[in-house]
């Protein structure tokens, strides 16, 4: 990619997961190209490299729109990964070295304090490396290998713009608990926030469940 079109894939990702463009919107490649003051080339090039992303979903003879997700399936992403993050903070719990624990606790830390300057890129960077490393302790390639097809970048930074000022404490206050639960080398604990952890990220996103006899009619 051109210098070009990496400045243009960096600011139309930051539009993108900034709620200019909503899901399931066209992006037209003469319209961004004015927007962003640059050819259709650089525009092109970018809209391939946001497509790898995974934030833009190219058709043939159709151009580009933003990905959009069904609610049933982000309902399921969040569902799956709790079962299977838990999974890994279990594992954690039983394997993690206190090198490694003392690393989630100073990422913990570090997320609390962009996450209160408003620094969402940061957070993204830092909740990333938290769950990586977690995940990792499992030393498990099916379960790095779900995670990793079940994240997706607009699914997880659009979570962090739909958290409220009690979300994104009450998230912080998970990241330190579940480095808690480490510590202590209790599997039951360190499952059970992770759990918690990521429904609360559901229902930020997503809002109140509806319940079963509503979804039947």
């Amino acid at each position: 990619m051109t210098a070009a079109s990496d400045r243009a894939a960096d600011e139309l990702r930051t539009r993108i997961l900034g709620g200019e463009y909503l899901p399931g919107e066209r992006l037209g490649e003469v319209e961004l190209a004015e927007a962003l003051g640059v050819s259709r080339t650089p525009i092109r090039e970018a809209l391939r490299k946001l497509s790898a992303d995974g934030l833009v979903e190219i058709t043939p003879n159709k151009g580009a729109r933003i990905v959009e997700h069904p609610r049933a399936d982000l309902d399921a992403i969040f569902g799956i990964r709790a079962h299977v993050e838990g999974l890994a903070a279990r594992t954690a719990a039983q394997r993690a070295s206190t090198e490694d624990i003392d690393r989630l606790e100073e990422i913990a830390t570090e997320l609390e304090k962009h996450s209160d300057a408003g620094r969402l890129a940061e957070v993204y960077r830092l909740n990333a490396e938290f769950h990586g490393r977690i995940n990792g302790l499992s030393h498990s390639a099916v379960l790095t290998g779900t995670v990793s097809q079940l994240i997706h970048a607009s699914v997880l930074f659009r979570t962090l713009h739909a958290f409220d000022e009690a979300a994104r404490r009450r998230s912080c206050a998970h990241h330190h608990e579940i480095v808690a639960a480490l510590r202590a080398r209790d599997p039951d604990w360190a499952e059970a926030v992770m759990h918690a952890h990521l429904y609360s990220a559901r229902a930020s996103l997503l809002g109140p469940r509806r319940p079963a006899v509503e979804e039947a009619e």
